[in-house]
Formats: structure tokens, C-alpha cells, sequence
């Protein structure tokens, strides 16, 4: 009797994939469980669970729980939450903007630069304006890379310097020259009410006005920077989450090699 009532809960779950109409995955396929989280500017209580119950509905899901709530300071309450979305997206018609090239090893990099370049390519990477985080710089820059990815220092065919965080974008530019380089590399970690986008387009503009931006190669990386985005401030290529080192070496020897030939 167990096994036939299992088998017929089992019949009962929802499991059509449809790739035009995706949804969030929980439990089944297609129940839409989703987890929320978020702060409002209102004192923890009664009142505030009901606002972020509300919020929710507003938002698309049915069934919205409030799974956690805690005042975080006065005034102002966290919230997290569960709810069943009832959008869909069609994933058939995704387009997403990314940096076309192909991946290679630290190995196969350095022996294209070398068959195709020539020479070692010149790179000064560094967190500009007021961002104080190293970290991604870091992971690209330095030898000992990040989860298993070498960074640029180690690479035969690189030649990395790596000038670290809060640098002024006329520093960066002005070491940039007395280097010679081929590639500039910003990284932009945590920044607040898009300072990020502003120090980006405050650099493009200042190499346009000095007439580089076409003699160097210009990407960007960090958690919140996307190609789409790198590409309408002026950049070659943007690095999001999940890009290593590897990634932008391809990348610039690459686009040094098309750059070349182009001549």
C-alpha cells in the first residue's frame, strides 16, 4: 500500500521541463521556490512581517512566508523569506553578452605569446579610485592566483605589475605609460551607489583625452561588473563572478594578436 501511495505522489509532481517557460527549481520542477532576503527602514514587529509579506506578493510570489526576521538596528529590520514565483522566462531567447575568446591554460598562453607576440606582454592591474579591496586584483595579478588559477606574475610571457588599491586613475595611468604597457586591468570590488561605473568612465574619458585608450588594451573585473556593462563604458572586456586568471590572459593575448595582425 506505501509503494502504490508513493507512486501515485510521485505522478502527481510536476516534471515537464519547458526551456520557454523556466521557473525556479525548489522542491519539483516547476514550483517556483524562491528565497528572499532584504531590509526594510521600519522597527521589527507584527506590522513590519506583514509589510514584507506584502512586498512579496507584489513582487510575483504566492504563498510568501516570513522564515526570519531581526531588528538589525533601530529602525531598521532583515528579513528573510519564502515564496512560490509565478513568472517564467523564456531561456530559449537568452542572450548573453560575454567576452568572446578562447580559453587556454597558463601553458598554451604563454606559448602563443611567445610564437605569436614575440615578447612578453606588459600589464599593470590595480583597484582604482576609493576602492580599498585588493582582493580581485590579487587573484588576477598575483603569482599564487586563486582556486588553482595561476595569476599573471607567474606566466613566463607576462610581465604583471600590480600596483594594489585606492589608486587614482591619473596614478594609474601616468605608471601605465612609464611601463609601456600593453593592457590595463581595474578591478572593482565593493563600491556604493554605483562610485564604480563613475571611476570607470572617469578613466576611459581620461585616456581618450590623453588620445591612449587606442593603444592599450582596457578590462574591468569584479562582482558586480558584467562584459555588458564593461563594453558601454568604453572597455575591451568585462570579468564577472567565476573568471580567473586564465580568462583575461586568453583574453589579451588574443586581442594583442588581432590588434597586430590588424595593423
Amino acid at each position: 500500500m506505501s509503494g502504490g501511495l508513493y507512486s501515485t505522489e510521485k505522478a502527481d509532481f510536476d516534471q515537464t521541463l519547458d526551456l520557454k517557460k523556466i521557473k525556479p527549481y525548489g522542491d519539483t520542477m516547476n514550483d517556483g521556490k524562491t528565497q528572499l532576503s532584504f531590509t526594510l527602514p521600519v522597527e521589527a514587529g507584527d506590522e513590519a512581517m506583514e509589510a514584507a509579506k506584502q512586498l512579496l506578493k507584489k513582487m510575483g510570489f504566492e504563498n510568501p512566508q516570513v522564515v526570519f526576521m531581526k531588528e538589525l538596528t533601530k529602525g531598521f529590520t532583515f528579513f528573510n523569506c519564502y515564496g512560490s514565483c509565478t513568472h517564467t522566462v523564456d531561456f530559449t531567447n537568452i542572450h548573453a553578452p560575454k567576452v568572446e575568446s578562447t580559453h587556454w591554460d597558463m601553458q598554451e598562453c604563454d606559448e602563443f605569446i611567445r610564437t605569436h607576440i614575440g615578447r612578453p606582454i606588459v600589464v599593470v592591474g590595480a583597484s582604482t579610485g576609493t576602492d580599498a579591496h585588493t582582493v580581485g586584483i590579487d587573484a588576477i595579478m598575483n603569482m599564487k592566483g586563486f582556486a588553482g588559477h595561476y595569476g599573471l606574475e607567474r606566466y613566463e610571457m607576462f610581465e604583471a605589475h600590480n600596483l594594489g588599491s585606492q589608486v587614482l586613475n591619473e596614478d594609474f595611468i601616468a605608471k601605465a605609460l612609464e611601463l609601456k604597457a600593453d593592457a590595463l586591468l581595474v578591478s572593482q570590488t565593493v563600491t556604493q551607489k554605483d562610485i564604480h561605473i563613475k571611476n570607470m568612465t572617469e578613466l576611459v574619458e581620461m585616456l581618450e583625452a590623453e588620445g591612449l585608450r587606442d593603444k592599450v588594451i582596457l578590462a574591468c573585473g569584479g562582482p558586480r561588473i558584467t562584459h555588458e556593462l564593461a563594453k558601454e563604458l568604453g572597455y575591451d572586456a568585462g570579468f564577472g563572478m567565476n573568471t580567473y586568471a586564465d580568462d583575461v590572459a586568453s583574453f589579451v593575448a588574443q586581442e594583442m594578436d588581432r590588434r597586430m595582425n590588424k595593423r
